[in-house]
């Protein structure tokens, strides 16, 4: 029951052998993905992977890196799809102050006006975070995001953030990198934070867990995440895997 949260099974990377990677995830028992879309080629190849598979869901939205190409036609068209019937999430959407393509004042006011049509169409939201914790937080504040909350994607900020974003109506994922040997801080949060906002994910084909870092990801990598966590947490695996499926099937409204 391994519900990867997070996945881009719509980048390139998988051209030559996506059917082989959806076998894999499904030998090692992940029941449950979603493909995240955040500009006009993934969102449309998040709706196909989608419609044809039916353990795949998708999320819709901008990334904040590509910010600045983003037309008033796109947030329409992620209006549009928001009520498709795969589609259970708005984004990823947020800040990332490591890249320079967009602007920091072009990236706000993407993000604003995602949450505002998230809010609009009642979905929740994937945060995106890089190099820009403290922005990020202030804008969920005073755009009321906690009226739809979401997932606080691959998160690697400190346990009093992540209580903050909790408070919020937000649930911790975490990736890959809590599995490195050097991963202090994100080991720490995910060992303390309550169990009921605890979420996994691979955020594929990036952020390869041990032992395979280095390498391309992919879904059934979860497991890795997953036994790390419990690990960790001093729980069950399979104890572990089932609450987090539920946690992930309670904020994106999946019933089976």
């Amino acid at each position: 029951m391994l519900f990867d949260t997070h996945a881009h099974l719509n980048a390139i990377q998988y051209e030559d052998d996506l059917e082989e990677v959806i076998e894999r995830a499904l030998d090692e028992g992940v029941t449950h993905t979603v493909v995240v879309g955040f500009d006009t080629e993934t969102i449309t190849r998040a709706i196909e992977l989608a419609e044809k598979y039916d353990f795949i869901y998708a999320a819709v939205g901008w990334h904040p890196v590509d910010a600045i190409d983003m037309k008033d036609e796109d947030l329409q068209r992620i209006k549009e799809l928001a009520s498709h019937p795969k589609v259970v999430a708005i984004g990823e959407m947020g800040l990332d102050y490591y890249w320079d393509k967009s602007p920091k004042e072009i990236q706000k006011e993407v993000f604003r006006k995602q949450i505002a049509l998230a809010k609009e169409v009642q979905l929740p939201i994937i945060i995106h975070n890089r190099d820009a914790t403290s922005d990020v937080v202030e804008i969920l504040q005073e755009e009321n995001a906690s009226e739809v909350g979401g997932i606080m994607h691959c998160f690697t900020g400190s346990l009093e953030v992540a209580k903050q974003c909790m408070d919020m109506n937000f649930y911790i994922s975490f990736g890959g990198p809590v599995t490195f040997k050097n991963a202090k801080k994100p080991k720490e949060v995910a060992a303390e934070i309550p169990m009921e906002r605890l979420l996994i994910e691979t955020d594929c084909p990036y952020l390869t867990p041990h032992p395979f870092r280095g390498k391309r990801n992919e879904p059934s990598y979860v497991k890795y995440v997953a036994e790390q966590i419990a690990e960790l947490r001093e729980m069950d695996y399979e104890e572990f895997v089932r609450q987090t499926s539920d946690n992930a099937k309670r904020i994106f409204g999946i019933s089976r």
